[in-house]
């Protein structure tokens, strides 16, 4: 497994200090993102997860801890639309350059609008997908915020 992609390359770039986690990807897990959390022995709450979704038909990334779900309706709002829904797997792929599994929000083809879950502005240190199934960063969530000039905002479903 390689540990420079898209995603490493463009913190690189960015001038953004992060480390390099990789574990065994579980293609059969139930959810990946806690499969993640699980495998690199971090609490679910700071292993992030990116979806990517569209509001209006628009785009988006949103990023929120493994352990939780989005609100269609709070993401809707965050971006300043109506209606949101999750992208379908094959266009998220094709969207961002990368398999499903091993979606970053950083180094996507075309940088799309993105939002951070304002939760995970509490941590110091969070992991981010590094572009491929079994590759997480490490990294603050204020340089991710930075990098991907991305809004903070209240995204999750309530439980």
């Amino acid at each position: 497994m390689s540990k420079i992609t898209r995603a490493t390359q463009a913190l690189e770039k960015a001038g953004v200090s992060f480390t390099v986690h990789s574990y065994d990807y579980d293609p059969n897990a139930e959810r990946i993102g806690l499969q993640a959390a699980e495998a690199i022995g971090e609490e679910p709450h700071r292993v992030l997860k990116t979806l990517m979704a569209e509001v209006d038909g628009k785009p988006v990334c949103v990023v929120v801890p493994s352990d939780r779900e989005v609100s269609m309706k709070k993401l809707a709002a965050a971006f300043g639309g109506k209606s949101a829904a999750m992208m379908k797997p094959a266009i998220a792929e094709k969207a961002t350059g990368y398999v499903v599994g091993g979606i970053s929000p950083f180094g996507q083809k075309k940088q799309v609008p993105t939002a951070i879950e304002e939760a995970a502005m509490n941590e110091p240190l969070v992991y981010m997908n590094g572009g491929q199934r079994g590759l997480q960063v490490r990294l603050a969530p204020t340089d991710a915020q930075r990098v991907l000039k991305a809004i903070i905002a209240s995204v999750i479903a309530e439980r």
